[in-house]
């Protein structure tokens, strides 16, 4: 496996759109607005009815419930049906997107996403600055739920693709396949697939009111059982309907299927929608049979676990013998640091949002006469501090007189030490964005690596501040 920068610029809406309905399981009428968002943020929900207006990120560790949807949670704040807004915004190649709304569930509308896709397409799609980052599938990934029998694997491919298999031992459905060979497909094809349900589920549901926003144009209703009379007048009731009857190919009339096989397509729909929440594009071949909420999101938070190892053993290969974009004397014109307390040598990859630098620690270090006498070890403290100081070349590149400014810690989160460095070692930093820097304040993901393996970690928060005229 291989986390890479594409050759694809990362996208967002162009201008603010809204859309009204009422959400399927709260039955609470809602409105939803698109926002544009900078780069890295992904997408992100915001509820803007409650105090502070909490955001949410689109991440397979907030779910908590996949019994009628994906549901997220954090802080106690709760997102309803998440996917087919989300499974929009991928079909339609989106990275980056703030999506507001003013109630727990975004509208149910016809039950699929191509009213989401519509909203996307009247907002308008801009390029963005930073590249999108894939994460390359060499090797198949499986998850099993041995319970339910279903499964589902990613596997290498050159682009990212989808085929999901269902079979509910139900006559009424049968068994379908779906495929989505190429992204550019989703509107035409699987955008406009709406959810379903078996008649026994929507009798339980209606009975504990768990379905209040439904009717009969935002679901297909496949009848698995016999209509009895009871069942009739409670349908009737329930949809607003004079009459309730089934039409030959066992759905509930009212509603004419758009394909054949819509709710093998409809699942392929909720699998990219929640395998969004892994919140990294996937370069492979998704494969799911029996797919389902649950196992979904379980193997989103098994990719997310991965992918966030790989990027944090992903030592960056630098040719120690090539020219450095900045040598001591570079990094000395743009940082104010001197020895003993300059501590990185080289930067050898700059860009708008990443840099790499190194460091050659031997035993003149001023430091090791007394940690530890007998036992000379570098402080993770200043390993730390050397991976600030590489991501501070960073922040000081976008001023165009870095040389007036200086670089203040705000805060150090997350940090972890895997290993020791001792004199004779090579420190290479890899310091990443976590998101655009704005006002001054940069907020970064720091790696140190010495001997090709990970020796530390941190999450770094940094303020640039003048300190003298031009």
């Amino acid at each position: 496996m291989a986390i890479v920068n594409s050759d694809i610029k990362q996208k967002t809406i162009d201008k603010e759109v809204s859309l009204k309905g009422v959400g399927l399981h709260t039955g609470n009428d809602v409105t939803l607005t698109f926002k544009p968002a900078p780069v890295n943020t992904g997408f992100a929900f915001k509820r803007i009815d409650l105090e502070g207006s909490p955001v949410i990120e689109a991440d397979a560790n907030y779910v908590t419930n996949t019994l009628r949807g994906t549901c997220l949670e954090k802080n106690g704040v709760i997102i309803q049906t998440c996917e087919h807004v989300l499974a929009a915004f991928i079909g339609m190649d989106i990275d980056n997107a703030i999506i507001e709304l003013d109630n727990a569930e975004p509208p149910i509308m016809d039950g699929s996403s191509k009213f989401f896709v519509e909203a996307i397409e009247k907002a308008g799609v801009v390029e963005q600055e930073n590249y999108r980052e894939e994460y390359v599938v060499k090797d198949v990934i499986s998850y099993t739920d041995d319970e339910s029998g279903s499964e589902i694997l990613v596997m290498p491919s050159k682009e990212y693709q989808v085929t999901t298999m269902v079979d509910f031992g139900t006559k009424v459905l049968g068994t379908q396949n779906a495929t989505l060979n190429h992204l550019s497909e989703f509107k035409e094809h699987i955008s406009d697939s709406r959810t379903f349900s078996f008649l026994h589920e929507l009798e339980s549901l209606l009975e504990h009111g768990l379905i209040k926003g439904g009717d009969l144009n935002n679901a297909i209703v496949y009848v698995d059982k016999e209509l009895s009379p009871e069942t009739m007048e409670k349908l009737k009731i329930a949809f607003g309907k004079d009459s309730i009857s089934v039409k030959p190919n066992g759905i509930l009339d009212n509603l004419t299927l758009h394909y054949p096989n819509e709710a093998a397509r409809h699942k392929l729909l909720d699998v990219i929608g929640d395998l969004a929440l892994i919140g990294t594009r996937i370069r492979g071949k998704v494969i799911a049979n029996k797919p389902g909420h649950y196992i979904n999101t379980q193997f989103a938070k098994k990719l997310s676990k991965i992918i966030k190892n790989e990027r944090r053993n992903n030592v960056p290969e630098v040719d120690l013998n090539q020219t450095p974009v900045m040598d001591v004397n570079q990094i000395m014109d743009m940082l104010p640091h001197r020895q003993p307390f300059l501590l990185i040598d080289k930067i050898f990859e700059l860009s708008e949002n990443k840099v790499v630098g190194m460091k050659n620690v031997t035993m003149n270090e001023p430091f090791f006469a007394g940690h530890f006498p007998g036992a000379p070890v570098m402080p993770g403290v200043l390993i730390v501090e050397a991976m600030a100081q590489t991501g501070g070349i960073l922040v000081l590149s976008t001023v165009p007189d870095p040389e007036n400014y200086l670089t203040f810690f705000m805060k150090i989160d997350k940090v972890k030490f895997k290993q020791k460095v001792v004199p004779g070692d090579t420190l290479i930093f890899n310091c990443s964005l976590i998101t655009p820097i704005r006002r001054g304040i940069c907020h970064m993901q720091g790696y140190a690596y010495a001997n090709g393996k990970l020796c530390a970690e941190a999450e770094l928060m940094a303020k640039i501040t003048k300190v003298k005229e031009s």
